[in-house]
């Protein structure tokens, strides 16, 4: 690994990320947690809330099929993540800024499998999520800030535990992680959505990230909330929800194929070259 490395930083609805370019696997080797958690740090580092690693999916390891190109997350604490919605839009972008690929829709690998992202007219990114699911158990409940809410499990890649709440203030701050029960539900941790109606098949959201804290957006929790909130309506696919965010707004489309398909935008808005040396010892 040579002593310095190029960089870039891209946000989607202000979820933020930076990015390493590394197309045959050589630059980072196994990506260190430690050099994930200090790019991610916001006074020492980059600052973001992941790192995206940028690999040619016939040069990763992690999957059997990684797609034309894998998408290697992490979250900012050093973990490694399955899926990430906005995540994987910013890195659609960066492939095409970079000519690594066209116009036409580019199939991206992750942990949660090949993910299709296609670029619209208006300069919106629409990804192929797959398909929702709704495993148990039944009767999860999610507390923050002295207040308990009843919520739902929709796994969209990544586990997501969403909430109906009446005024988005009420979860507080979220410096720390929701509890949720009964514990044992996520042995690995879950994003938490808390959610209010803002008319017909529109929706406001905030998010705890496991792994990353509160976050401005989070793409696959969009898509958990636009399928929750149809669900409670008692909506069967087709259906189209708009998801406000503190970030921005994302579009879902619960298709009638079960698939989710994910709207938004996706900026790459600074880069530069990183030395090794400025690590801690």
């Amino acid at each position: 690994m040579g002593e310095t490395f190029s960089w870039l930083k891209g946000h989607g609805t202000e979820n933020d990320f930076v990015l390493l370019p590394d197309p045959d696997g050589t630059v980072h080797g196994d990506l260190d947690a430690a050099l994930v958690r200090f790019l991610c740090d916001r006074h020492a580092g980059i600052g973001a809330d992941g790192v995206l690693r940028v690999i040619e999916g016939s040069k990763q390891a992690y999957v059997e099929d990684g797609g034309a190109w894998f998408m290697d997350y992490w979250n900012s604490d050093g973990t490694i993540g399955e899926m990430c919605g906005n995540g994987i839009r910013v890195f659609a972008r960066y492939l095409a800024e970079a000519g690594l690929v066209g116009d036409k829709p580019v199939r991206i690998g992750t942990r949660a499998g090949i993910k299709e992202v296609s670029f619209n007219d208006d300069g919106t990114i629409t990804v192929d999520m797959g398909e929702p699911s709704f495993p148990g158990p039944a009767g999860i409940v999610v507390e923050a800030n002295g207040h308990q809410w009843p919520a739902l499990h929709v796994n969209v890649g990544n586990p997501h535990a969403v909430a109906f709440v009446d005024d988005l203030r009420e979860p507080g701050a979220l410096v720390d992680p929701p509890v949720w029960s009964p514990a044992e539900a996520y042995p690995n941790g879950v994003n938490v959505e808390f959610v209010v109606r803002k008319g017909p098949n529109q929706v406001q959201m905030r998010v705890h990230e496991r792994g990353s804290g509160e976050t401005r957006s989070c793409g696959t929790g969009t898509c958990a909330v636009a399928v929750a909130s149809a669900r409670a309506a008692h909506q069967e696919a087709p259906v189209t929800y708009k998801v406000g965010v503190p970030g921005g707004e994302l579009t879902v489309t619960w298709r009638e194929d079960n698939h989710l398909e994910m709207t938004g935008p996706a900026v790459i808005h600074a880069r530069g070259e990183f030395s090794r040396s400025w690590l801690p010892a």
